[in-house]
């Protein structure tokens, strides 16, 4: 007989792999804290000072410390990683270092600001992810982060703070962290913040008003407490699962309902999910799968079930026993379970303990620790068929005609050869017959066969013949013992039937998610790949099964893949829509557009559908709990399958973009430099000639058209130069104080023949504020936006330019008269090599796209529209500093 409390095997070996990956990985410890200023940093790095006092090797990776004295003094002693030096659009920016951490290799390594993203030319985007590879290297990591920027609760903070949290970590990264929170009231906390222990006081005031009020972090402290709890209690549950003979620790809250074929689950499983909202706890439904098999009636009937559950927010289980108490029980004690729901039974306990299904009583003797709710619930619409019959005929028809019919061939045979072997050889005769019997039947026609073979024997064989009365006390004692053993016979044969039915299924499932897995691996590529999964699925599920999937280039939102085993309508392919976009299974046996002919299910394996498979079935009879549960094994299978390939057909992608990329801008670059010498050359030359003046006028306005030429080709190769500048990030601003209006006055003297048959305006307000700019780049901007309106517009077309303050921004815009701009063209206007459908042959589309990069570099804003009355209007929008201040005059 099975132990009840046997470790489950699947559990054992989850923990075995657990702890053999966290021998090889590093330990990370997680600092929690509600928002900045509670001390996350502080406590880190006093955590590292006890830590190197014990005698491990310590370093500081990255830590920030705002200019706090108390905080600064803990980092003397600790021995420190330099920081990488990285320089972003002329900014100097300092980086925490993985190569040189990696390479020196600590016992611990301290990395503060997890959710911190890296600065562009880092190997990772985000800090997190640095930390992941320290841990990968065996390396223990000290780190700090804030409860806003845990996934999870980001939308909870914008909710509550009304602030998006841009910089997030996965939970994931969590797993398998210690967590210790950093706890401080609210009061305390905006007293710092008063006290400018947090911020500096003119960021502090405002802080104060919006993210640090008094509201919103009580909101947040909530938070870490309830992810530090959470996270305890998963851990627990990790325990739990390796001292299953013990009884729960009830730490928390966490219920269990029993799940059945049965119409009285569903309001069951509505009364768990109502006291689960009032305890505020983890609910689980659970169902017990054993060899029995289920009516068509009865699998629609759980499947509607455990629906209820997973729309209600349960944490659905399914488990396989064929003791449903001892079943129930291992899955309480494997998830720490402190109360089982159990339905109220409906019959006389008298007749139920008389009839042996006592199920309750069994489950209350066995719960030992765990609590057993007893509810009454509510009737389902119709009780008649709620209520369980007594005898369970489950079996077919042409089965309880098998069993009259052999009844009646054994009885026939026995009338034939009583007389040579006597009546109680007969029995015998019976009792093989009905053993043999429940090999192939189920339970209710063996038991109709052993009370017919019973009563036959009696009325027909055991004198007096031909009546009940039963004279002797032998053959009273013998038909009663012929009963008894008929009876647990035939039921013992028919369990042990079952059981290997039930054994055979699941070896059946194992070897069709094997035989998928393997099919998936063997794939040399992506069309092999999806091919072999419809092949998979259409074998297993004997359905014709068609595969869609998204395509960026066609108008409709799926395509179907030309691999399917039949071509979707129109209503079908919108059915799968339906799926795709809202990630719920749709058609035949859902209740979301059951008339469609397929059933349609999102290729999800926890994120964004990488498509749907649609399965047209070849019967009619809906999907058992077992199939449909393997069913959803495979669409997860292949749905990771088609990420994973996915995910490498993008690096591979980007790769070779990067190295095209690259390979370009050293072709750019290499060309442009080998141009400048001999354009030089040549409009030295031309200049020479023209003012030799020993040309003729022919040959003048000849030299004259070549150095205008070589003029166009030499911008043409800066600009080239400087596309290739802005493409690789090397555009470093010298910022000086600058007058505007002088910048202007050189920008249209450095384009004025261009300029020649446009008449320019020039509006300036007077007292405009001194820009700190790169005036070289500055000027080259503005410029080309002068050249693009003199090509682009007709002669005689005025040119405006227009100079003005707009709060904390100077604004500096170039306007004409000309045509205007594409409306669907505007946001692709500053791109690289991007022109317009109606350009002028000759242009390259560079001078905005460098206009853009230079203007972006120097912490600017390039913005383009149509004017009103026809034209098009270029601003560039600049902060405006704080004037610098000057010496003072010595007397």
């Amino acid at each position: 007989m099975a132990d009840e409390n046997r470790p489950n095997p699947d559990a054992l070996l989850s923990s075995i792999q657990r702890e053999e990956a966290a021998q090889k990985r590093g330990r990370l410890k997680v600092f929690l804290g509600m928002s900045p200023g509670v001390g996350k940093t502080y406590a880190m790095l006093d955590a590292a000072r006890r830590e190197l006092a014990a005698g491990r090797d310590v370093v500081i990776g990255y830590v920030e410390t705002h200019g706090r004295k108390e905080t600064d003094a803990l980092t003397v002693g600790l021995p420190q990683i330099p920081r990488r030096a990285l320089e972003h659009r002329g900014i100097a920016l300092t980086e925490f270092d993985l190569d040189a951490t990696l390479a020196r290799k600590p016992q611990l390594a301290l990395v503060d600001e997890l959710a911190h993203t890296n600065a562009p030319g880092s190997r990772h985007p985000k800090r997190w992810q640095d930390v992941a590879e320290l841990l990968d290297a065996g390396i223990d990591v000290l780190t700090t982060l804030n409860v806003q920027h845990v996934e999870s609760r980001a939308d909870t903070v914008l909710q509550v703070t009304g602030s998006e949290i841009r910089e997030t970590v996965p939970d994931s990264i969590l797993d398998d962290a210690v967590i210790e929170l950093i706890d401080l009231p609210p009061a305390e906390l905006v007293q710092r913040l008063h006290e400018g222990k947090v911020y500096l006081p003119e960021r502090a005031t405002a802080a104060a008003q919006n993210f640090f009020r008094e509201a919103n972090l009580t909101a947040l402290r909530e938070l870490a407490l309830r992810l530090v709890a959470d996270h305890v209690g998963v851990d627990t549950r990790d325990l739990r699962r390796q001292q299953t003979d013990a009884g729960p620790w009830k730490t928390g809250h966490c219920l269990l309902v029993a799940v059945g074929p049965g119409p009285f689950s569903e309001p069951l499983i509505r009364w768990t999910r109502r006291m689960a909202d009032g305890l505020r706890c983890r609910w689980l439904a659970v169902h017990v799968e054993n060899p029995r098999p289920l009516t068509e009636a009865a699998q629609a009937q759980l499947g509607k079930n455990l629906a209820a559950a997973r729309e209600l927010g349960a944490e659905v289980i399914a488990t396989t026993d064929d003791n449903v108490v001892r079943g129930l029980l291992r899955a309480a004690r494997e998830h720490n379970v402190t109360q089982i729901v159990f339905g109220k039974p409906g019959s006389s306990p008298r007749l139920e303990a008389w009839l042996g299904r006592s199920m309750l009583q069994r489950l209350i003797e066995a719960s030992g620790d765990v609590d057993v709710l007893v509810v009454r619930a509510d009737k389902p619409e119709s009780e008649a068929a709620a209520r369980p019959p007594l005898f369970r005929f489950e079996s077919q028809g042409k089965q309880y005609l098998t069993a009259l019919a052999v009844v009646a061939i054994v009885t026939l045979l026995g009338l034939a050869v009583q007389r040579w072997i006597g009546y109680q050889a007969v029995a015998l005769i019976y009792l093989s017959a009905v053993v043999l019997l429940a090999m192939v039947v189920g339970r209710g026609p063996n038991l109709v066969a052993a009370t017919l073979t019973a009563l036959g024997w009696n009325f027909l064989f055991v004198p007096p013949v031909l009546t009940f009365h039963i004279s002797g006390f032998h053959d009273t004692m013998m038909f009663t013992m012929y009963f008894i053993v008929a009876l647990a016979t035939g039921q013992l044969t028919t369990r042990l039937r079952l059981q290997q039915l039930a054994e055979r299924q699941r070896e059946q499932r194992a070897s069709a998610l094997y035989q998928l897995t393997r099919e998936l691996a063997s794939a040399s590529d992506f069309p092999q790949l999806l091919s072999g999964a419809v092949r998979e699925v259409g074998a297993v599920f004997d359905a014709d099964v068609a595969l869609l999937l998204p395509d960026p280039e066609a108008n409709q939102p799926l395509t179907p893949y030309p691999a399917g085993l039949w071509v979707l309508d129109e209503k079908e392919e919108g059915v799968a829509a339906w799926a795709f976009q809202h990630d719920q299974p749709a058609g035949r046996f859902t209740d979301t557009l059951p008339q469609a002919t397929a059933l349609h299910l999102p290729l999800s394996a926890g994120g964004k559908p990488s498509g749907v498979l649609a399965l047209r079935f070849h019967t009619s009879r809906p999907l058992s709990f077992q199939q449909r549960s393997l069913l959803d094994s495979f669409v997860r299978q292949i749905a990771l399958v088609i990420d994973r390939q996915r995910l490498r057909d993008a690096e591979t992608t980007a790769k070779l973009l990067a190295q095209s990329e690259q390979l370009g801008r050293t072709l750019l670059n290499s060309v442009s430099h080998e141009l400048r010498t001999p354009i030089a050359a040549i409009t030295s030359a031309a200049s020479g000639l023209r003012e030799s003046g020993t040309l003729t006028p022919a040959q003048a306005d000849l030299a004259a058209e070549i150095e205008s030429a070589s003029a166009r080709l030499n911008r043409l190769v800066q600009s080239l130069l400087s596309a290739a500048r802005i493409q690789s990030g090397q555009v470093k601003p010298h910022l000086d104080w600058c007058d505007v209006a002088d910048l202007v006055q050189v920008a249209m003297r450095s384009v004025e023949n261009l300029l020649g048959q446009h008449p320019v305006a020039t509006r300036i307000a007077p007292g405009l504020p001194l820009l700190k700019l790169d005036f070289v780049l500055m000027e080259q901007a503005l410029a080309n936006l002068l050249v693009n309106a003199a090509i682009h517009t007709p002669p005689v077309t005025p040119v405006e330019i227009v100079a003005r303050v707009e709060g904390r921004e100077l604004v500096l815009e170039v306007a004409d008269r000309g045509p205007g701009l594409p409306v669907n063209e505007l946001e692709r206007i500053f791109d690289l090599f991007h022109r317009t459908a109606d350009a002028k042959p000759g242009g390259t589309g560079l001078g905005l796209a460098i206009v853009k990069g230079f203007v972006v570099a120097q912490g600017g804003r390039v913005q383009a529209a149509n004017r009103a009355g026809g034209g098009a209007n270029f601003a560039i929008r600049l902060p405006v500093p704080d004037a610098p201040s000057l010496p003072e005059e010595t007397p």
